[in-house]
């Protein structure tokens, strides 16, 4: 269901017990099944935000036509199936595309079923419902290519942004506990104990009676988080991340060291913050003064390397999607 597209016009209320406060998680990376959604509706999307612009101009040139009429069918706008999205994509690709195969028919009938309600399918669309194994496969052999050509070459930075994301979600937490972490998503999500409101298109309540929550952090998400129409699915909410513009740039060669472009003391500030850290505890770790410390970062955060925020009584320096960036110009990618 991809509220953005809807108009949010009233709340999602999610009703926690506080078993579901302690089985609450962040994705620890970028979900390729969700990102493959979201880039469709990017790639229809004529009002993106500067940050998309040369993703979009890239995919739009690289990814297969076939590839992307296909999806469009299932991804015009509004609800989307929620078997596009299933999630054991949060281990990877190959997971979330057996998963897909996977499918029981009775699902596929009645999701497509859902979406040939909104509008006119094809005929292949009926042969999907059916479950048709040949029909399946090529939506399989579609998600993957689409992937490969549209989203991987920018996976590096998707996962710069949900590293940094997640720094600043985890010391919420560590800070604050789940109500620390579900109200640091103010003002995307509205957290008052024991319900997490979300502006969508229609009102709608959700129990979780004990099955936690997963927060899915996304790099072409936009605007409001996105969740699944059936709600006696494993829970989660998909959300768009902090965009920086540099991140885009950051393309630094593998063996390039940082110490010659920022100094040694900047470059073992920004590799001892981890998830996160305060002044006197980077002075520690890097065998500086406190003072030395606030100069350091003074020009790092100027730089658009890290953020600073004050959690409490405690001033925290984190890594922003360019610093993480920065440190691992090469990152692989897994999915």
């Amino acid at each position: 269901m991809h509220a953005a597209l809807w108009g949010a016009t009233v709340v999602l209320r999610i009703h926690f017990t506080a078993e579901d406060l302690g089985r609450v998680r962040v994705q620890s990376q970028p979900d390729p099944m969700w990102e493959t959604v979201f880039s469709i509706y990017r790639l229809q999307d004529r009002s993106l935000p500067l940050v998309f612009h040369d993703w979009r101009r890239n995919a739009a040139r690289s990814c297969a036509r076939d590839d992307l009429a296909a999806l469009r069918t299932l991804i015009p706008g509004g609800y989307f199936p929620d078997f596009l999205t299933p999630s054991e994509g949060g281990l990877g690709l190959d997971e979330g595309i057996e998963a897909l195969l996977s499918t029981p028919r009775s699902r596929l009938r009645d999701e497509v079923g859902t979406l040939a309600r909104q509008s006119p399918l094809p005929a292949w669309c009926r042969q999907l419902a059916d479950g048709d194994r040949e029909t399946v496969q090529r939506l399989a052999d579609a998600i993957r290519g689409h992937f490969r050509s549209a989203i991987e070459p920018y996976w590096p930075q998707a996962r710069a942004h949900i590293d940094a994301d997640r720094a600043r979600r985890a010391r919420a937490f560590l800070d604050g506990g789940a109500d620390g972490l579900l109200g640091s998503y103010l003002p995307m999500m509205r957290w008052e104990r024991p319900v997490l409101s979300v502006d969508v298109p229609y009102e709608q309540d959700i129990y979780l009676q004990g099955r936690g929550l997963l927060l899915i952090p996304s790099f072409l998400s936009m605007s409001t988080p996105d969740f699944l129409l059936d709600n006696t699915l494993p829970q989660v909410l998909a959300y768009p991340v902090e965009h920086s513009l540099a991140v885009s740039a950051a393309a630094l060669g593998p063996c390039m060291s940082l110490a010659p472009l920022i100094g040694d003391t900047r470059t073992a500030v920004l590799e001892t913050i981890g998830q996160g850290s305060n002044t006197t505890e980077l002075a520690r770790r890097v065998g500086v003064s406190a003072a030395s410390i606030s100069q350091h970062t003074a020009v790092l955060r100027n730089a658009g390397l890290i953020r600073t925020n004050r959690v409490g009584k405690a001033v925290l320096h984190t890594l922003t999607p360019l610093g993480s960036a920065l440190l691992e110009p090469g990152a692989p990618v897994t999915a």
